[in-house]
């Protein structure tokens, strides 16, 4: 599914150095409890509010093979009853108390949150706690999330031709690792999923010494540490939780090509995704670099392959570049054209190999980058604001092996970066033979 870029939502507002250098570090405390729970604890005492957030080490990709979707399946199912709640209680509490609450699962992580009141963050912290290790699932709770999780493929996969696509790239860039296989499962194995298969997932992974608390807004950590230890804190570890291993991708050493037809599609296009470098604890410039050559590449209406293909050669109604830094293992670097009518896609791609050819002959506009980097501070200025954003930050950072040190270093890493880095970044990810090329096209399109 194509995404438009992070920077397609920033005013062009450009932040003099000394703001955007002020409140470098929001107010963050850092801990774990006795059984192995980590904690997090941003302050922000502006509003009376609180986010919590719960983070398992523990997503999509740690699945065993042929039971893809039983993540998903698992947080859906999480809103069942417990020892303490009946089916539903949790949310309609959450609800009944003036605030809301979610999950979302992803590829390295499974993350519960709840926004409320400050006042209530103690009964937040019962309930998550209750459930980390008390629910009660039964053969009709499997059979109806079953069809909640099936209906919600085919109205986000099935009934898409791009996402559709976009599952079968990502099966061709990853021949061996779980990143190939689609968060919310394959459907043939969806249809499969049982109580054994969630339970078994559900009490390997779902325990304090895998999970990331987090906890922004109006609180204090004292305040939290004494909350924490009360509730989360009364969970044993789990002494058979195993370490985090993956199937390892093979090099690549071919490209590998895939068309995709389909009489649904609106508007065709070519995708390409390249391997790349994730962001590492403790060396985080290489995925510094990576994002920056995607916003200079795709990153808003003044971007190089916009002003290329899009106003110069008028052969573009859209172009994008799409980096995905917050990963355990390998990512990818993805590029996308839409070509204008009566342009064909073989010749949209001839247009992107020129394109990137003339970017690394003529390496970065030094103008462009200050002003990306500009953006990108404000951008993380703003966001101190925001205490969702704050709480996922610190939350997929830390889930995927990073550190709150790598956390408050990120934005200076990236203010550090060069010219020079991006290019060699540059020559280094857009190798075609560690690269997928796609095409979504119409059936009987030529």
């Amino acid at each position: 599914m194509i995404r438009l870029p992070m920077l397609a939502a920033l005013v062009a507002t450009l932040f003099t150095a000394p703001f955007a250098q002020a409140r470098a570090n929001e107010a963050v405390t850092h801990f774990t409890l006795d059984n192995g729970m980590e904690v997090v604890v941003v302050e922000d005492h502006r509003a009376p509010v609180v986010q919590q957030m719960v983070w398992y080490r523990a997503g999509s990709a740690d699945e065993p093979k042929g039971s893809s979707g039983v993540a998903h399946f698992l947080e859906h199912l999480l809103f069942k009853a417990t020892d303490k709640l009946e089916s539903g209680e949790f949310s309609a509490t959450v609800a009944a108390n003036g605030g809301r609450d979610n999950a979302f699962t992803s590829y390295d992580y499974t993350a519960y949150y709840q926004r409320v009141a400050a006042d209530r963050l103690g009964l937040m912290m019962e309930m998550e706690a209750d459930r980390m290790k008390n629910i009660r699932l039964t053969p009709e709770n499997i059979r109806t999330e079953r069809d909640v999780i099936l209906e919600e493929r085919n109205q986000r996969t099935e009934n898409n031709p791009a996402a559709l696509f976009s599952e079968q790239l990502n099966a061709a860039q990853y021949l061996n690792h779980r990143y190939g296989v689609p968060i919310i499962g394959w459907k043939h194995e969806m249809e499969e999923l049982d109580l054994e298969d969630a339970l078994s997932f559900y009490e390997l992974y779902y325990s304090p010494n895998n999970a990331i608390l987090v906890v922004s807004g109006d609180v204090t950590p004292e305040e939290v540490r004494e909350l924490a230890e009360a509730t989360y804190g009364q969970i044993p570890t789990n002494p058979d939780l195993p370490e985090r291993l993956r199937t390892e991708e093979p090099p690549q050493i071919a490209e590998r090509r895939l068309t995709y037809r389909d009489d649904r599609v609106a508007q065709p296009y070519v995708r390409r995704s390249y391997l790349a470098q994730e962001r590492d604890s403790g060396a985080q410039e290489e995925a510094a670099a990576l994002l920056l050559l995607s916003e200079l590449l795709g990153g808003g209406t003044t971007s190089y392959l916009n002003e290329k293909l899009q106003f110069d050669e008028q052969i573009a109604t859209y172009t994008g570049a799409f980096y995905k830094a917050d990963t355990l293992d390998d990512t990818t670097l993805d590029l996308v054209v839409l070509p204008v009518p009566g342009v064909s896609l073989e010749q949209a791609e001839a247009a992107l190999d020129k394109v990137l050819e003339e970017f690394i002959e003529t390496g970065v506009d030094a103008d462009h980058l200050d002003r990306i980097k500009a953006q990108l501070r404000a951008d993380q200025i703003y966001a101190r604001d925001d205490a969702d954003r704050v709480a996922h930050r610190y939350g997929s950072a830390l889930a995927i092996g990073l550190t709150v040190e790598d956390v408050q270093a990120w934005p200076d890493v990236l203010q550090a970066v060069t010219p020079d880095d991006i290019m060699h970044a540059a020559r280094t990810v857009f190798d075609k033979r560690a690269s997928v090329t796609g095409w979504l096209m119409k059936e009987d399109a030529q």
